[in-house]
Protein backbone atom coordinates (compact mmCIF):
# COMPACT_ATOMS: atom_id res chain seq x y z
CA UNK A 1 0.00 0.00 0.00
CA UNK A 2 3.01 2.24 -0.41
CA UNK A 3 1.36 4.18 -3.27
CA UNK A 4 -1.71 4.96 -1.12
CA UNK A 5 -1.45 8.61 -0.01
CA UNK A 6 -2.09 9.43 3.63
CA UNK A 7 -5.36 11.32 3.97
CA UNK A 8 -9.12 10.93 3.84
CA UNK A 9 -10.61 8.78 1.09
CA UNK A 10 -14.38 8.91 0.51
CA UNK A 11 -16.17 5.73 -0.57
CA UNK A 12 -17.80 6.19 -3.99
CA UNK A 13 -21.12 4.29 -3.71
CA UNK A 14 -21.74 4.52 -7.47
CA UNK A 15 -18.62 2.45 -8.15
CA UNK A 16 -18.75 0.28 -5.02
CA UNK A 17 -20.93 -2.58 -3.82
CA UNK A 18 -21.92 -4.18 -0.52
CA UNK A 19 -23.20 -7.68 -1.32
CA UNK A 20 -24.07 -10.75 0.73
CA UNK A 21 -25.11 -14.37 0.39
CA UNK A 22 -27.06 -16.66 2.71
CA UNK A 23 -28.20 -20.27 2.38
CA UNK A 24 -31.95 -20.64 1.72
CA UNK A 25 -33.18 -24.24 1.57
CA UNK A 26 -30.82 -25.91 -0.93
CA UNK A 27 -29.55 -22.79 -2.72
CA UNK A 28 -27.81 -19.52 -2.04
CA UNK A 29 -29.70 -16.21 -2.06
CA UNK A 30 -27.77 -13.11 -3.05
CA UNK A 31 -28.49 -9.55 -2.05
CA UNK A 32 -27.02 -6.11 -1.66
CA UNK A 33 -27.37 -2.83 0.20
CA UNK A 34 -27.10 -0.09 -2.46
CA UNK A 35 -27.51 2.89 -0.07
CA UNK A 36 -24.30 3.40 1.91
CA UNK A 37 -21.43 5.76 2.47
CA UNK A 38 -18.24 6.09 4.42
CA UNK A 39 -14.58 6.87 4.38
CA UNK A 40 -11.13 5.39 4.83
CA UNK A 41 -8.49 7.47 6.60
CA UNK A 42 -5.02 6.33 5.57
CA UNK A 43 -2.33 7.00 8.15
CA UNK A 44 1.29 7.95 7.48
CA UNK A 45 1.88 4.26 8.12
CA UNK A 46 -0.93 2.51 6.19
CA UNK A 47 -1.20 -0.03 9.02
CA UNK A 48 -2.44 2.86 11.22
CA UNK A 49 -5.43 3.47 8.95
CA UNK A 50 -9.10 3.55 9.97
CA UNK A 51 -12.42 3.11 8.18
CA UNK A 52 -16.05 3.83 8.88
CA UNK A 53 -19.23 3.10 6.96
CA UNK A 54 -22.99 3.52 7.35
CA UNK A 55 -25.37 1.24 5.46
CA UNK A 56 -29.08 2.08 5.15
CA UNK A 57 -30.80 -1.18 6.09
CA UNK A 58 -34.00 -0.31 4.25
CA UNK A 59 -32.12 -0.36 0.94
CA UNK A 60 -31.75 -4.17 1.03
CA UNK A 61 -32.27 -5.70 -2.41
CA UNK A 62 -32.57 -9.46 -2.88
CA UNK A 63 -34.39 -9.11 -6.22
CA UNK A 64 -37.68 -9.99 -4.52
CA UNK A 65 -39.70 -7.01 -3.22
CA UNK A 66 -41.88 -9.32 -1.08
CA UNK A 67 -38.85 -10.97 0.52
CA UNK A 68 -37.16 -7.58 1.01
CA UNK A 69 -40.20 -6.30 2.95
CA UNK A 70 -40.12 -9.41 5.13
CA UNK A 71 -36.38 -8.96 5.82
CA UNK A 72 -36.98 -5.29 6.76
CA UNK A 73 -39.52 -6.40 9.40
CA UNK A 74 -38.95 -6.69 13.17
CA UNK A 75 -38.21 -10.43 12.86
CA UNK A 76 -35.09 -9.72 10.80
CA UNK A 77 -33.46 -6.30 10.40
CA UNK A 78 -36.11 -4.26 12.25
CA UNK A 79 -35.46 -1.31 9.95
CA UNK A 80 -38.06 0.88 11.65
CA UNK A 81 -36.11 0.83 14.94
CA UNK A 82 -32.62 0.28 13.48
CA UNK A 83 -32.39 2.02 10.10
CA UNK A 84 -28.57 2.05 9.89
CA UNK A 85 -25.86 -0.61 10.15
CA UNK A 86 -22.43 0.81 11.03
CA UNK A 87 -18.87 -0.41 10.72
CA UNK A 88 -15.84 1.16 12.38
CA UNK A 89 -12.45 -0.31 11.52
CA UNK A 90 -9.43 0.50 13.63
CA UNK A 91 -6.83 -2.22 13.19
CA UNK A 92 -4.98 -3.06 9.97
CA UNK A 93 -2.47 -5.91 9.71
CA UNK A 94 -0.82 -7.92 7.01
CA UNK A 95 -2.60 -11.16 6.09
CA UNK A 96 -1.13 -14.33 4.65
CA UNK A 97 -0.53 -14.26 0.90
CA UNK A 98 -3.45 -15.53 -1.13
CA UNK A 99 -3.64 -17.56 -4.29
CA UNK A 100 -2.82 -14.43 -6.26
CA UNK A 101 0.48 -13.46 -4.67
CA UNK A 102 0.52 -10.21 -6.70
CA UNK A 103 -2.44 -8.81 -4.73
CA UNK A 104 -1.47 -7.50 -1.28
CA UNK A 105 -3.79 -8.80 1.46
CA UNK A 106 -4.54 -7.26 4.83
CA UNK A 107 -7.03 -7.74 7.60
CA UNK A 108 -9.09 -4.88 8.95
CA UNK A 109 -10.42 -5.42 12.46
CA UNK A 110 -13.39 -3.41 13.59
CA UNK A 111 -16.84 -3.36 15.08
CA UNK A 112 -20.09 -3.95 13.22
CA UNK A 113 -23.40 -2.79 14.68
CA UNK A 114 -26.65 -4.34 13.43
CA UNK A 115 -29.99 -3.94 15.24
CA UNK A 116 -28.21 -2.18 18.11
CA UNK A 117 -25.88 -5.14 18.68
CA UNK A 118 -22.14 -4.53 18.25
CA UNK A 119 -19.72 -7.37 17.54
CA UNK A 120 -16.06 -7.55 16.49
CA UNK A 121 -15.51 -8.32 12.81
CA UNK A 122 -12.40 -9.06 10.77
CA UNK A 123 -12.44 -8.18 7.08
CA UNK A 124 -9.94 -9.91 4.80
CA UNK A 125 -8.97 -7.11 2.45
CA UNK A 126 -7.17 -6.99 -0.88
CA UNK A 127 -5.68 -3.72 -2.10
CA UNK A 128 -5.94 -3.31 -5.89
CA UNK A 129 -3.93 -0.14 -6.33
CA UNK A 130 -4.31 3.57 -6.96
CA UNK A 131 -5.01 5.41 -10.20
CA UNK A 132 -6.34 8.60 -11.72
CA UNK A 133 -9.90 8.91 -12.97
CA UNK A 134 -10.98 10.85 -16.10
CA UNK A 135 -12.00 13.84 -13.94
CA UNK A 136 -8.53 14.23 -12.46
CA UNK A 137 -9.35 12.57 -9.15
CA UNK A 138 -7.28 9.90 -7.44
CA UNK A 139 -8.97 6.56 -6.69
CA UNK A 140 -8.06 3.42 -4.78
CA UNK A 141 -9.65 -0.01 -5.05
CA UNK A 142 -10.24 -2.65 -2.37
CA UNK A 143 -12.10 -5.93 -2.01
CA UNK A 144 -13.03 -7.12 1.48
CA UNK A 145 -14.80 -10.28 2.65
CA UNK A 146 -16.05 -11.67 5.93
CA UNK A 147 -18.53 -14.18 7.31
CA UNK A 148 -21.04 -13.32 10.03
CA UNK A 149 -23.43 -15.27 12.21
CA UNK A 150 -26.83 -13.60 11.97
CA UNK A 151 -27.71 -14.98 15.43
CA UNK A 152 -24.79 -13.01 16.88
CA UNK A 153 -26.77 -9.89 15.95
CA UNK A 154 -30.10 -11.10 17.34
CA UNK A 155 -31.54 -12.29 14.01
CA UNK A 156 -32.86 -15.72 14.93
CA UNK A 157 -35.98 -16.05 12.73
CA UNK A 158 -36.20 -19.40 10.96
CA UNK A 159 -38.69 -21.96 9.72
CA UNK A 160 -38.14 -25.59 10.81
CA UNK A 161 -38.28 -28.20 8.08
CA UNK A 162 -38.43 -31.98 8.20
CA UNK A 163 -35.82 -33.61 10.36
CA UNK A 164 -33.25 -31.23 11.78
CA UNK A 165 -33.22 -28.87 8.77
CA UNK A 166 -34.22 -25.22 8.74
CA UNK A 167 -35.10 -22.83 5.93
CA UNK A 168 -32.25 -20.30 6.48
CA UNK A 169 -28.59 -20.77 7.20
CA UNK A 170 -26.98 -18.85 10.03
CA UNK A 171 -23.85 -17.72 8.18
CA UNK A 172 -23.95 -14.62 6.00
CA UNK A 173 -21.01 -14.11 3.66
CA UNK A 174 -20.30 -10.45 2.93
CA UNK A 175 -18.29 -9.09 0.00
CA UNK A 176 -17.35 -5.43 -0.39
CA UNK A 177 -16.04 -3.98 -3.64
CA UNK A 178 -14.87 -0.51 -2.67
CA UNK A 179 -13.63 2.34 -4.81
CA UNK A 180 -12.53 5.34 -2.76
CA UNK A 181 -11.71 8.86 -3.92
CA UNK A 182 -8.95 10.90 -2.30
CA UNK A 183 -10.82 13.76 -0.63
CA UNK A 184 -8.09 15.37 1.48
CA UNK A 185 -4.36 14.76 1.65
CA UNK A 186 -2.84 14.55 5.12
CA UNK A 187 -0.77 17.74 5.55
CA UNK A 188 1.86 15.77 7.49
CA UNK A 189 2.47 13.39 4.57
Amino acid sequence: MSDLAAGRWTIDPVHSEIAFTIRHLMTTVRGSFPDFGGEVVIGDDPLDSTARAEIRMGSIDTRSPERDEHVRSAGFLDVRRHPVMTFTGRGVGRAAAGRRARTPRYHLDGELTIRGVTRPVRLLTEFHGVGSDPGGGVRAGFTATTALSRRDFGIAFNVPLRGDRVMLGDEITVRLEIQAVLAAVDARA
